[in-house]
């Protein structure tokens, strides 16, 4: 019999719409002959060889598969040897069974045992396994796993398998049985696992996002940007995620299962799977992946990596999953990367979100209470509060049951640890809808994020253990600044504040704000200023885009508002290195002044800050404090106001030689400018790209003059075709946290087509 050519429609078993088995999706098959008839003495009319079914093969179709399920790219499915399928819940992939002879449905019973592969053997059909019998088109049941007959052709049997839409995610087992009416049975079991995902284009699955452009950007963009610096000076920071890389997507499910403890039924649950991951990241309580480290000087990461040499997941996750062992070392825009891998990797759509000025509320009382001295240092040991230049944490996409359909959408979670949720160093998932409206007793933990970006920051002075303390200010506004994460499809900052929290300074905002106070068990949650003297005005003047080597200049402002009086000022202006998490360091330089402020007078107080004062104080990333403490002398009165100021590190600059084309070699420059006057020993490049299957680290064997470029060259051969992203960091012994990346389009061989936007780089 002829084979004539044709189009069938292969739709979706669960209904899903942007599944890739959809209504507009279709692939070529051939018009199938019957299964062979039997005669009236039931013996094969064409004179197949009767006896009981047996598969000798399966062909996985992981081309088809890999592009309908969007997995294509995972390491698992690409590699030359033992490939395995990834494919994602609740949507059907593609099956051809070889056969030792076509399948009879009059006579032939075929079954798909699936049962997760870490289960030592396969059981009754239940959580951890599945017992699909091959149906005839149409028969199956909605939601539910399902194999469906699609046709045959000689001894080749087409089948399309649909797991459950909430089936639990994880590597899983097959076994085949088949059997014949009134004989016997045999069993095939598939040698390699087939791994099952999330399906966030599945409607039926409690992670689906709607938007074509949504998905692609937070769960299959393989590289990106996060946030850094200071509120008045955001710095971009690139990161390769790397999710389809070696390792990754088996590492994953390890800190689900085995270090998250994620147990059966649990882990079909993308709130149970993301809240077990938030501690699974961090090596407190647990063997996790990373070791968190915050210390001041160089010395102190000994024996590990500085997070700032990190250029992405890809060698921090290899390295873990080898050794079983935490990694040294991180802080919290390492485990936002991290932790961003992970659930792209397991199909859960999740991005980092950088808040600035962003509160650690140690005592739930939603205050931040800042102590201070005469001189305006902080009393540490008072000071159990903080305030954080910025952190970084993540948000995944995701229904919320448990709470109600208005509570789902974007949760937030964080990784770093800070402060323990029943007893474990964990965090979320919190609904963002109940962070901006003050439901503070939703599960998880938002409070502890409500404060976050929200809370009051109160200023007091302390004047001795039998003074009692007196307030000096309150602040209402600065606490969760320009919340920013990257935009869709642009290497561009996206600000997302108004998710957490409604304008600062609305009436809807005070209003949350006392609802919040209101709802807290905390002594400390209720507090009243008295009127405030407000006849002087204070205020900063910061020179903008300083570069590092430079001096620069630090101006305070004041200002007589009184007709009739005059004022007499002492204080003293100040500034302080201070790591990204608020802790001071050394004292850069100080001036005391006295100044006698005539009525509806001005004046100013002008300190100079050069490259040698700062220079060798320097700590963390370039971050400065710069703060001053007034009295108003005959009032009485204190003052106290500071502000963050960080200088700028050079950009490193990326370019390739020739067109960028899949499978094919390029050439890829760096370099980056010596900004300081004295030269820069000891550099180092340390670069992630595609076709990198680790880290790539480049020495320098010169040092760089001031003025001069730090240059080094590498090749990169991209394994597919697509957008791609080049990280790059430098680093030397007189200076680190310079970093720059570039976004690029690579073609096929075939297409090979370069426009002036094959390529972005940005200033960071």
């Amino acid at each position: 019999m002829g084979a004539v050519k044709s189009k069938l429609l292969n739709v979706c078993p669960s209904g899903c719409a942007c599944c890739g088995l959809g209504k507009s999706d279709s692939y070529d098959l051939k018009e199938l002959p019957r299964p062979p008839q039997l005669d009236s003495s039931n013996n094969v009319i064409d004179g197949t060889r009767q006896g009981v079914l047996a598969i000798q093969g399966i062909d996985l179709c992981v081309e088809t598969n890999g592009e309908n399920h969007h997995t294509s790219k995972f390491n698992l499915m690409t590699r030359s040897v033992d490939r395995c399928l990834v494919i994602r819940r609740g949507q059907a992939f593609k099956l051809d069974l070889l056969l030792n002879r076509p399948y009879d449905a009059a006579r032939d019973a075929v079954s798909f045992i699936f049962y997760v592969a870490d289960v030592e053997k396969r059981g009754p059909s239940g959580d951890t396994s599945a017992a699909v019998p091959m149906l005839e088109k149409g028969s199956e049941t909605l939601g539910a796993w399902s194999a469906v007959y699609e046709g045959q052709m000689d001894s080749h049997l087409m089948v399309a398998v649909t797991p459950a839409a909430d089936c639990i995610v994880a590597a899983w087992r097959l076994d085949i049985d088949t059997k014949i009416t009134g004989g016997g049975s045999l069993s095939y079991t598939h040698p390699q696992p087939i791994y099952v995902l999330f399906n966030p284009w599945c409607l039926n699955d409690s992670v689906y996002m709607p938007g074509h452009s949504h998905r692609e950007e937070y769960v299959q963009e393989d590289g990106g940007l996060m946030f850094r610096g200071v509120y008045n000076r955001i710095k971009p920071t690139p990161w390769n995620y790397a999710q389809y890389e070696k390792d990754i997507l088996e590492c994953a499910l390890y800190l689900v299962r085995e270090i998250g403890k994620v147990k059966g039924r649990a882990r079909s649950d993308p709130i149970r799977t993301v809240r077990a991951l938030s501690a699974a990241v961090n090596v407190q309580d647990d063997n996790g992946v990373l070791f968190g480290n915050w210390g001041k000087e160089l010395s102190d990461y000994a024996g590990g990596t500085h997070p700032l040499k990190w250029v992405g997941s890809l060698a921090i996750l290899q390295k873990f999953y080898e050794k079983k062992k935490p990694v040294k070392y991180a802080q919290c825009w390492v485990y936002a990367g991290v932790l961003t891998t992970i659930c792209r990797a397991l199909g859960i759509p999740c991005r980092p979100v950088t808040g600035y000025d962003a509160a650690h509320d140690s005592q739930g009382s939603l205050t931040i209470d800042i102590i201070k001295d005469d001189d305006g240092n902080t009393l540490e040991e008072f000071t159990r509060d903080s305030v954080w230049n910025y952190h970084v944490w993540n948000e995944v996409w995701m229904d919320r049951p448990d709470l109600g359909a208005e509570y789902g959408g974007w949760q937030a979670i964080d990784s770093t640890p800070q402060e323990t949720s029943e007893d474990v160093y964990r965090c979320g998932p919190s609904s963002l809808r109940a962070v901006r409206d003050a439901e503070l007793q939703r599960p998880y933990d938002v409070s502890y994020v409500f404060a976050q970006v929200n809370a009051d920051k109160v200023l007091w002075k302390y004047s001795g253990e039998i003074q009692p303390l007196k307030l000096m200010a309150r602040d209402t506004t600065s606490i969760g600044q320009n919340l920013s994460t990257k935009a869709i499809a642009k290497m561009e900052r996206d600000d997302v504040t108004h998710l957490y929290k409604y304008p600062e300074r609305t009436f809807e905002e005070r209003q949350t704000m006392e609802k919040a106070l209101r709802k807290s068990e905390s002594i400390f949650a209720r507090y009243y200023l008295n009127d405030a003297f407000n006849d002087v005005i204070f205020d900063f003047e910061l020179r903008d885009d300083i570069k590092i080597g430079q001096d620069f200049t630090v101006i305070l402002h004041m200002r007589n508002r009184s007709l009739s009086e005059q004022h007499n000022v002492k204080g003293v202006l100040r500034v302080d290195t201070v790591t990204y998490t608020g802790v001071t360091g050394d004292s850069v330089k100080r001036d005391e002044f006295d100044i006698i402020l005539a009525p509806e007078a001005k004046e100013q107080v002008t300190m100079l800050v050069t490259f040698d004062d700062y220079f060798k104080r320097l700590v963390d990333q370039a971050s400065f404090n710069i703060a001053c403490l007034a009295t108003i002398v005959e009032k009485n009165f204190d003052y106290f106001a500071q502000d963050d100021f960080r200088v700028r590190n050079p950009d490193i600059k990326i370019s390739v030689d020739s067109k960028p084309v899949s499978h094919k070699e390029f050439t890829v420059t760096v370099k980056v400018e010596n900004p300081l006057p004295i030269p820069l020993k000891n550099g180092k490049f340390y670069i992630q790209g595609p076709g990198l299957e680790k880290q790539l680290k480049i020495e320098l064997n010169e040092n760089v003059l001031p003025g001069e470029f730090a240059t080094a060259q590498f090749k990169l051969t991209p394994p597919w075709a697509g957008r791609h992203q080049i990280s790059a960091k430098f680093t030397s012994k007189e200076i680190r946290d310079i970093d720059g990346f570039l976004s690029l389009n690579v073609t096929t061989p075939e297409t090979n087509g370069y426009t002036s936007n094959d390529t972005e780089t940005r200033q960071i």
